[in-house]
């Protein structure tokens, strides 16, 4: 854990070096650089697809009934990564089956109620069992304690197989995501592969929110994907500055909650949604350059 004595916690210094010596003469630290960059990584990469096809709604849903699929498996003596692991994807699974008989209001509708339930459920599981990890704190807003190598050899294994079958599938899901009616004219499996994407994503939301909690898993989900589609439309690009803004955002937090008693969440979300206003400034800032430098902006505009 940290210092022998509890009454002194770590020092900040800048040194950068010695300050990752010190984090990481720590075996429950590089558990979680580990963890954390796995799960970075496949998030953000499922999130750029997120973004792409406007299903927000759906990742807010797997990460919410994370909460009761990890207190559930606690309280059954299971580890935590398990309950994640079998419920967000049974949800995932849940969602493509509701999307196959039509979607709209009744789908949302229903997907909310379950949602409430299965949240609710969170919270009896935790009364049932007293001694999780002191309350939901840890599971609902992240945290870096705690995480085994056997985690971290799960989530790499779970997370080498996402990034191999997103690899698989990623150009015509990338077609079906920005027209799916040509994709379906032209043959191709729109609804396997939207059912395919979205086990995906069940698996990479249960990676993040042992990271972040279940509650603030767009940090890594979304955040970073937004942030890098609001800078490049390039798929290519978008998706490796995601990539990027996530391992950020991720390696940032995890430092800063090691010298800081706050929860890890916390701290990632604030750097990823830094980087997302940094974006939309930078965007706003070249859009009124472009129309200050332009004496005719309407007439470049329709050249």
């Amino acid at each position: 854990m940290l210092p022998a004595d509890p009454t002194t916690a770590p020092a900040w210094s800048w040194n950068l070096i010695a300050n990752v010596q010190e984090m990481w003469s720590f075996p429950f630290m590089v558990n979680a650089f580990r963890a954390g960059a796995i799960a970075a990584v496949v998030s953000a990469a499922m999130g750029y697809f997120v973004v792409l096809r406007r299903q927000t709604f759906a990742a807010h849903t797997v990460s919410t009934v994370a909460f009761p699929g990890a207190a559930g498996a606690i309280l059954l003596g299971f580890s935590a990564v398990y309950g994640y692991f079998a419920v967000c994807v049974a949800a995932a699974v849940v969602i493509a089956a509701l999307g196959w008989r039509g979607g709209g209001a009744d789908e949302s509708a229903l997907t909310g109620t379950v949602q409430a339930f299965l949240l609710a459920s969170g919270f009896l599981f935790i009364a049932l069992y007293k001694g999780l990890l002191g309350g939901p704190q840890s599971i609902l807003f992240g945290t870096f304690l705690g995480i085994t190598t056997a985690q971290v050899n799960v989530l790499l294994a779970v997370g080498a197989v996402v990034l191999a079958v997103l690899a698989l599938i990623g150009r015509p899901l990338l077609f079906a995501s920005v027209d799916p009616q040509v994709a379906a004219g032209r043959g191709m499996p729109v609804r396997a592969l939207s059912v395919a994407f979205l086990v995906l994503l069940g698996a990479a939301t249960a990676e993040a929110s042992q990271i972040t909690g279940t509650l603030l898993v767009f940090a890594l989900m979304v955040v970073p994907a937004a942030t890098a589609q609001t800078v490049t439309a390039r798929p290519g690009a978008g998706m490796a500055l995601a990539v990027l803004l996530a391992l950020a955002a991720t390696l940032l937090g995890l430092t800063t909650a090691y010298y800081c008693p706050y929860p890890l969440g916390f701290f990632v979300t604030s750097y990823a949604f830094a980087g997302y206003l940094l974006a939309l400034s930078g965007r706003a800032l070249h859009g009124l350059f472009r129309r200050i430098g332009s004496p005719f902006p309407d007439k470049e505009a329709t050249a």
